[in-house]
């Protein structure tokens, strides 16, 4: 039986439970990151520079918090790893439909292709850090070509 504690950080780390999803539980993770994704765009970028940092700290405490509760690694149902994947992906560029949908596919390759160095911190990373570090990752990756079309088409 699981406690309470326990519990709050499955909801969390799950995303609300999105994360069991039977179907794509990692692209409907990402997909529930857009709320939050467009808060913290709307409070501007200096607060975005403290907001998106905690959330990945909590959220690494968050996911080892749910390996552990699940005894295995990196379970596919903690989807928090792309919540902040998303987060850093839209981090600091116009919330518009465009950026939206293209950093969403951008994210989401990243992720599912994971090139290097993605695959190796997959692969060689442990624990919460392990879970987090690779969307983080497939999130900076996808911010830094949403940032050069950004320069080279407007």
């Amino acid at each position: 039986m699981l406690t309470i504690k326990q519990k709050t950080i499955l909801f969390l780390a799950t995303g609300g439970l999105i994360g069991y999803s039977p179907i794509a539980p990692g692209t409907f993770g990402s997909l529930a990151a857009l709320p939050l994704c467009w808060f913290i765009s709307l409070s501007g970028v200096k607060p975005a520079f403290v907001l998106v940092p905690a959330l990945v700290v909590a959220s690494t405490w968050i996911a080892h918090a749910a390996e552990k509760i699940e005894l295995q690694k990196d379970p596919k149902q903690v989807v928090v790893d792309e919540i902040c994947g998303m987060a850093v992906t839209l981090f600091a560029l116009p919330f518009t439909p465009v950026f939206i949908l293209s950093g969403f596919a951008l994210f989401r390759v990243f992720d599912i292709l994971k090139p290097f160095p993605i695959r190796w911190v997959d692969k060689k990373v442990p624990g919460g850090l392990g879970i987090m570090l690779d969307d983080i990752l497939a999130g900076v990756f996808a911010n830094a070509l949403l940032r050069l079309g950004l320069y080279l088409f407007t």
